[in-house]
């Protein structure tokens, strides 16, 4: 039963991270997109996602290989769902000119 515990803990922590992630990417983007030294927000950025994130997989395994497959399990989950929820109208699309 404790297993069962902190494998839920595992995915749910990866889900976390990757909320964390791929959210901290888009605002990223987002910011840097009107900065004047976008550079700065990349790398930033960059540093503190990864760091969060390694350090994050780093605890949710407890030192076991199959928790680490189920935070990464929840961290691949977030990315798709970050992604949707993210999603412009038009990203995507192929914008065709009518006349051409």
């Amino acid at each position: 039963m404790n297993d069962i515990l902190l494998t839920t803990l595992a995915l749910i922590g990866g889900f976390s991270l990757g909320i964390l992630f791929f959210g901290g990417l888009w605002f990223t983007v987002k910011k840097a997109l009107v900065s004047k030294k976008p550079v700065l927000w990349f790398l930033g950025s960059l540093i503190i996602r990864v760091g969060i994130a390694l350090l994050g997989f780093y605890y949710f395994s407890l030192g076991k290989w199959y928790n680490m497959l189920i935070c990464l399990l929840g961290f691949v989950v977030a990315r798709y769902m970050v992604m949707r929820l993210t999603k412009t109208r038009d990203t995507g699309r192929l914008q065709l000119k009518k006349g051409n």
